[in-house]
């Protein structure tokens, strides 16, 4: 009985370290900024695009990427995934604006060269100080928000308090607190969890026409958070399922192709 009891301590002590681990570190898990620092849009290979450096409403500096749209094209306001940054969304940013569609893209705060650190409250006043550039160059009926992945969060939480035209969610999520508890099933995630972002809550206060792209293998966030969450949105929406996609290479099935078709439809 006494080894028992000692055994029952050690692993309740272990089980609370663990806890405690994940409290403390839970926004380096969530927000795994890459080591990338400042890069320049020529340097990353997208002359056409002129970088802006904002300031959030308290106070953090973070840098946009601005392609201008020509004459009648949309805009494109574009909240990366968490382990992204501009650069290396190159390739993806100059197949959308190949036609004159334009383009703003986010640098969250701590990525990148933006200054802070990043939590759900920070993201949200980078996003608003995002859209506010936006709307200084464009109307609201030429701005589609698109999120990728974490940032679908963002775009949702954007879409859900100002006008837009259009909105695309790309493997997107009802929380990220569903998300963390499906992966950590022995986890009160609900309890220990600072950074939410409830699309599932902010879905229903979206009237614009919707777009969700997942992939069907996705092991990050599996398309069954997306099913849910398109079941919550109002319609006119539209699910595009990619039988073989994952969750960071949905272009090889044509996600960009995807979206470009419902940027420029009706």
């Amino acid at each position: 009985m006494v080894v028992l009891k000692w055994l029952l301590i050690v692993v309740v002590a272990i089980y609370a370290t663990v806890l405690a681990v994940l409290f403390v570190r839970q926004r380096e898990m969530l927000f795994p900024i890459p080591p990338v620092g400042r890069t320049a849009p020529d340097a990353a290979g997208f002359p056409q695009a002129e970088e802006h450096v904002l300031t959030s409403a308290d106070g953090e500096k973070v840098i946009v990427w601005h392609v201008p749209a020509q004459p009648g094209r949309k805009v494109v306001l574009y909240f990366p995934g968490n382990g992204d940054f501009l650069a290396g969304v190159v390739s993806r940013f100059k197949a959308l604006t190949a036609d004159g569609t334009g383009l703003i893209a986010l640098s969250y705060r701590g990525y990148a060269g933006s200054t802070g650190s990043p939590s759900e409250p920070g993201l949200l006043q980078d996003a608003a100080a995002a859209y506010a550039f936006t709307r200084e160059h464009y109307e609201a009926q030429r701005i589609v928000a698109w999120g990728f992945s974490l940032g679908s969060g963002v775009a949702t939480a954007v879409a859900a308090e100002q006008p837009l035209a259009k909105l695309i969610l790309e493997a997107p999520y009802t929380s990220t607190v569903d998300v963390a508890s499906d992966m950590l099933k022995v986890v009160p995630v609900s309890l220990l969890m600072r950074d939410r972002f409830h699309s599932d809550q902010r879905i229903t206060k979206v009237h614009v026409p919707l777009l969700i792209m997942h992939g069907a293998k996705d092991p990050g966030i599996p398309i069954r958070f997306g099913e849910r969450l398109f079941a919550l949105a109002q319609d006119p929406k539209r699910f595009v399922r990619f039988p073989d996609g994952g969750h960071n290479d949905l272009d090889f099935f044509g996600a960009t192709e995807t979206a470009k078709s419902f940027i420029d439809g009706p």
